[in-house]
């Protein structure tokens, strides 16, 4: 029997392996996410003290909080035991909550069951990308971990269509969350049982600002004294509050401007977008590890371009006179999405020490996350006041543009290529 830890003769092979195996886990982290945003109008008619849009980013905005405070703390622990046992315990959670959610009767109910979510995904991403990255030490990175975030964007994909299962007389909201608690118990046996830490001799040697402290105050000491990691924290942040409302949001918002059905409003605002992030994580990535090859900036300049390509898409979402116009800006602005979200990881792998990686990924998820609330809970009192939809992604592009900038003033270390 091969131990949680043990090389694997094939270890380039194991490494992809490992992206396999973690694909399902981010698939179903991000679909429980986006079946909610979905099926709002199903959850709100059948939970009646869900009473107004504001109490809607409430529930949305609890579940980010609750994500954004513990993140730090989950990137700790994956730092200091073991990924593996943490991914698989984050999956359980996962399931249970997930099953939980489907059998919610109120308000408050929504909101505990959002709270829970939030504890045991604060665990999954920071562990599963610093896994990845220590498995892909060289110029497979970026590509691995664009592959992974794959199965972040099918997730959308799948749970863009949850509209119909809400409306479907046979199954419901309820039928959908339940069904994929079920799922996920399921898929934590083969996981634990084929999933291992890397070796030690496999983590590529110590990158970034600081000493080696261990213990928690100098491990946030030497990140938040980092001012490479300052600059990633912010420019981390910035992108994703839109990203947030235009994952949690979208949906409801082509229903409400262009008349749809709820089924139709949520393939039309996830299909395409998670399409094309899909595509540009894939491209972003590739390109990044091949631009690593003659600059360590190469990383940077990917994310950058995918930057560049938000403005005119944020533009056209918020301008859209009609259906065809909007989806083209969500494509143009998953294109973006792909490149800088497949290059995250990597970019702080540059910058910070690889037993650092995971609690400092924590720590760009408490700052972005929790943005991405108070956005959620901003967006919905902004549209209960009716301000002009052109104006609120005018000015995301600016915040684009400003990102463009901040990003570009990191200066990475160089990278090795694995064995």
């Amino acid at each position: 029997m091969t131990s949680p830890t043990s090389p694997s003769p094939h270890p380039a092979r194991y490494a992809w392996f490992v992206v396999a195996l973690l694909f399902p886990v981010a698939l179903l982290n991000y679909l429980d996410r986006q079946m909610l945003a979905t099926m709002k109008a199903s959850i709100v008619g059948d939970i009646p003290s869900i009473a107004s849009q504001a109490d809607w980013g409430q529930i949305l905005a609890c579940f980010k909080w609750t994500y954004a405070v513990l993140s730090p703390f989950g990137g700790y622990i994956a730092d200091r035991f073991s990924r593996r046992i943490v991914i698989g315990a984050s999956l359980f959670v996962w399931s249970a909550v997930t099953w939980y959610t489907g059998h919610a009767t109120s308000f408050h109910e929504m909101m505990v069951a959002r709270a829970l979510m939030g504890i045991s995904e604060a665990f999954y991403i920071p562990t599963a990308l610093a896994l990845i990255a220590e498995f892909h030490t060289g110029f497979t990175r970026s590509r691995a971990v664009g592959l992974h975030q794959t199965g972040i964007y099918v997730g959308q994909i799948l749970g863009g269509f949850a509209g119909y299962v809400a409306d479907s007389p046979e199954h419901g909201w309820r039928w959908a969350f339940s069904t994929c608690g079920m799922i996920g118990v399921i898929y934590a046996l083969p996981l634990l049982a084929f999933l291992r830490n890397p070796p030690a001799a496999a983590v590529e040697p110590a990158v970034g600002h600081g000493g080696a402290h261990s213990d928690a105050p100098g491990v946030f000491r030497g990140l938040l004294t980092n001012r490479n990691f300052i600059l990633l924290v912010f420019y981390f942040t910035l992108p994703a509050i839109a990203g947030w409302v235009v994952r949690d949001w979208m949906p409801a918002i082509l229903k409400e401007k262009f008349h749809l059905g709820q089924g139709k409003a949520g393939v039309n605002a996830i299909l395409y977008v998670q399409i094309a992030s899909m595509i540009g994580a894939v491209v972003g990535g590739a390109l990044a590890d091949r631009w690593m090859r003659t600059t360590s900036r190469g990383r940077i300049f990917t994310s950058a371009i995918g930057m560049v390509m938000f403005l005119p898409a944020l533009f056209s979402v918020g301008n859209a006179g009609t259906l065809t116009m909007a989806v083209a800006g969500l494509v143009v602005f998953g294109l973006g999405w792909g490149f800088f979200d497949c290059n995250n990881m990597p970019i702080l792998c540059q910058i910070a020490r690889p037993q650092w990686r995971a609690t400092g990924y924590g720590i760009m998820n408490l700052v972005s996350i929790s943005c991405g609330g108070f956005g959620d809970i901003a967006f919905g009192a902004l549209r209960d006041r009716h301000v002009p939809l052109n104006l609120i992604f005018g000015v995301f592009a600016g915040v684009a543009l400003l990102s463009v900038v901040i990003v570009l003033m990191i200066k990475p270390q160089e990278e090795r290529s694995s064995a």
